[in-house]
């Protein structure tokens, strides 16, 4: 069976090759910008699910800008991960941006200058959770850059009593994957995937974390993301 490094390495070099992905440059060990991506985000924002969800939760990447201004200018609430979730999330609502500076507003270099950082407690309950990839599968089964960020987003935001969020993800319709590859209990698979030519409902057979896998959690990691110690403590895990 093909791993999902494999196939990652695959979508990268295709996308390079095709010269069908965009700054930042190298697209390698990113969640890679792809042309279509200002058409991925509107089919998103004429989704059903989009257009209830009152507070949507996007990663910081590049490929999801379009789709994070896309939010502001519709009056809903976005949060943003800090990079690494060193200090938790981003938060930002419309009335903090000024009509025409959405997009500078949602870019990760000037985010904290018109957003907040919110602690845990000060969470929303999150409506709709929007997760970048380098590849996914029709069947829902997601392979982000390997590091696992959006897979723990997800599990701290269900671990603080979050309900069950639908999960959406904007790619290039390359990065589209009948591949068979191996996924783990915390992998968050994908519930819409939407490309620059349509939207695919996967209706996946996988479950989404309902929590995070404290046992697979070491202390190293506590350290290093100390959003993870925070969520421990409200938790008062023993």
């Amino acid at each position: 069976m093909i791993t999902k490094d494999d196939i990652r390495q695959n979508k990268w070099q295709r996308l390079e090759d095709e010269k069908l992905g965009g700054f930042p440059f190298p697209l390698k060990n990113r969640i890679p910008n792809f042309k279509g991506a200002a058409a991925a985000a509107e089919l998103v924002s004429q989704m059903d699910i989009y257009k209830k969800a009152e507070v949507v939760k996007i990663n910081p990447d590049a490929p999801q800008l379009p789709l994070r201004a896309r939010v502001i200018k519709d009056g809903k609430t976005l949060l943003v991960p800090t990079p690494r979730l060193k200090a938790g999330f981003i938060m930002l609502k419309r009335e903090w941006v000024p009509p025409g500076e959405e997009r500078k507003a949602v870019s990760l270099k000037n985010i904290r200058q018109y957003g907040k950082e919110i602690t845990l407690s000060e969470l929303p309950k999150v409506d709709l959770f929007v997760a970048g990839s380098v590849a996914v599968h029709k069947d829902g089964r997601r392979i982000g850059k390997g590091e696992g960020y959006s897979d723990r987003e997800y599990a701290i935001m269900r671990e603080l009593g979050n309900p069950d969020m639908p999960v959406i993800s904007t790619i290039h319709s390359i990065q589209v994957t009948d591949e068979d590859f191996k996924v783990d209990t915390y992998d968050l698979p994908v519930d819409y995937i939407v490309t620059e030519q349509g939207i695919i409902e996967t209706d996946t057979p996988y479950k989404k974390p309902d929590g995070i896998q404290w046992n697979l959690v070491t202390e190293d990691e506590k350290k290093e993301m100390p959003v993870l110690m925070e969520v421990w403590n409200i938790t008062k895990k023993d």
